[in-house]
């Protein structure tokens, strides 16, 4: 090289190496229980895997299958919004499969923000909302959900306010990760009432639409005016503990699918061809099964927030995700970080320092983010762990 030049763009120079990174080295080395990412310790369902056994073995997706996605997992997926939301779509124009929830957004943004056009976002938010607005060009910013009688809230004020003349879009998160919220009706009219009146488009993840456990999930697309403004994000990996098969989508209007599909194409292209085919059925199993998770998820969350509680730290209670936010000042402590970090050694848990997810770090210095998305003996000895601290 004839000059010093950074191997990194400046715009993601920024984020470096990711917390989770770093916890999840941490919980191997240290032999810890790792509460910090949020991935099931146990598979999906049998009958689920075993269909993606058979797509493999019928040859069903092994080579490229189509840019859209394949044509049973588009209808399952209109199937599954007509069903749950009373939103109807067109499998052909109006669905798009992606590599995840996490490629759905960078797509979207990608698609639809042109550089310095603005982004408000839900802050605490999920760390790729930050990454992938940046590599779009746009610039951030974040209106802060802050605690209010155990819970956090959506300031409406704050976020009208935030709007200017050059807010392109906002990225929404409900149930939203990591507080746990769950916007209401009435929170969901009054952004949708924003958005139509001042011209915005919005990009909602909703990847935890079926971890519900006080309220309801009402997507925005179902609000007057959002219809044909809304880009709806879901995927598979939440609901059916198969976070490795990254099969997420995107419903649309067509001419946003259209958008969000020509800047898809240069980045996976397709993936996942005999998933697809898996996820395709189980978008069909019966309610029971939505509700014996969601059941099973809201004892866990119950067993982690007594615990936590017991342990010394404020819990957060969430109204759904499955993620538990605590204050760790209780506990003598007010650095996120220093506390994540030293954790494992004090009791064998890991957890995610909160601020990692603001842009205005000091908001979030003393959160700490716990998952609870294990099984019930893991929690349980997590809580024994978590219990040392007062003693120590």
């Amino acid at each position: 090289m004839t000059q010093e030049r950074p191997l990194l763009n400046r715009r993601l120079a920024e984020f470096g190496t990711t917390i989770f990174a770093e916890m999840s080295a941490l919980a191997v080395r240290t032999g810890s229980i790792n509460l910090g990412q949020g991935f099931p310790d146990s598979d999906g369902p049998e009958a689920i895997r075993e269909a993606a056994v058979r797509a493999v073995r019928a040859g069903h997706g092994n080579q490229y299958p189509p840019g859209p996605g394949v044509p049973e997992l588009r209808t399952a997926i209109t199937e599954h919004q007509r069903r749950r939301y009373g939103l109807e779509y067109d499998p052909d124009a109006e669905v798009l499969v992606t590599t995840g929830a996490t490629e759905a957004i960078a797509a979207s943004l990608l698609a639809l923000l042109e550089p310095g056009d603005e982004v408000i976002a839900l802050e605490p938010y999920y760390d790729s909302y930050a990454a992938c607005i940046a590599m779009a060009g746009g610039t951030r910013v974040p209106v802060t959900l802050r605690p209010h009688d155990g819970a956090y809230r959506l300031d409406l004020d704050e976020l009208r306010a935030a709007v200017t003349p050059r807010t392109r879009l906002i990225l929404l998160n409900t149930p939203h990760n990591p507080t746990g919220t769950v916007l209401t009706r009435d929170e969901l009219s009054a952004i949708a009432e924003l958005a139509c009146e001042r011209d915005l488009l919005v990009i909602t993840d909703e990847v935890y639409e079926h971890l519900v456990f006080e309220g309801e999930h009402i997507p925005l697309a179902s609000f007057p005016g959002m219809r044909g403004r809304t880009v709806t994000i879901s995927s598979a990996g939440k609901t059916f503990s198969v976070t490795g098969w990254k099969i997420g989508w995107i419903t649309a209007s067509p001419e946003l699918v259209a958008a969000v599909r020509s800047a898809k194409q240069f980045l996976t292209y397709v993936s996942g061809g005999p998933f697809q085919y898996a996820v395709a059925e189980a978008l069909r199993l019966p309610d029971s099964y939505f509700d014996e998770l969601r059941a099973d998820l809201r004892a866990k969350r119950d067993l982690l927030s007594t615990g936590l509680a017991e342990a010394g730290f404020d819990v957060y209670k969430p109204a759904g995700t499955y993620f538990v936010t605590t204050d760790i000042r209780p506990l003598g402590s007010g650095d996120g970080f220093a506390f994540c970090r030293a954790l494992p050694e004090r009791c064998g848990v890991v957890a995610i320092p909160n601020a990692v997810f603001y842009d205005h770090r000091e908001q979030g210095a003393h959160f700490v983010r716990f998952a609870f998305c294990k099984r019930t003996d893991v929690l349980a000895d997590a809580v024994t762990r978590l219990k040392s601290l007062q003693a120590s």
